[in-house]
């Protein structure tokens, strides 16, 4: 069964940064991984996904140079690095799975995506 596993949220300043990791069955790659967030009152939002074949990545136009999404296939992992966070950072991220998000329709209708991790909150302080 296709499972994510979000971990690595936590409570950071302005200006810090943090490591999201998100933990994957084989089977639940659907060809494109990424990450959404939500914050409260909020709709949820694209962050950045990666083409678990090919490599391209995408972005939020608002996020890129300061986020970077990875892979650790070996060990069947996805990272977001995010650097120099903001307190409009501040929201639950979630990892994604659904070949729609890399350049389809998923990416910007989430009610798409096929498969969700359970969330992991990110708190910046200002």
């Amino acid at each position: 069964q296709a499972q994510l596993v979000e971990s690595g949220g936590g409570t950071v300043q302005t200006g810090g940064s943090l490591r999201l990791s998100c933990k994957y069955t084989s089977t639940s790659t659907r060809r494109c991984m990424g990450w959404f967030r939500q914050a409260p009152g909020q709709e949820r939002e694209p962050v950045a996904a990666v083409n678990t074949v090919g490599g391209s990545t995408y972005y939020h136009d608002s996020l890129r140079g300061r986020f970077t999404i990875s892979l650790d296939k070996p060990n069947n992992t996805m990272f977001l690095q995010m650097n120099s966070l903001k307190p409009e950072d501040t929201a639950t991220y979630y990892c994604a799975a659904d070949p729609k998000m890399c350049g389809g329709t998923a990416w910007y209708r989430p009610a798409d995506v096929d498969v969700w991790g359970q969330g992991t909150q990110v708190t910046v302080s200002s």
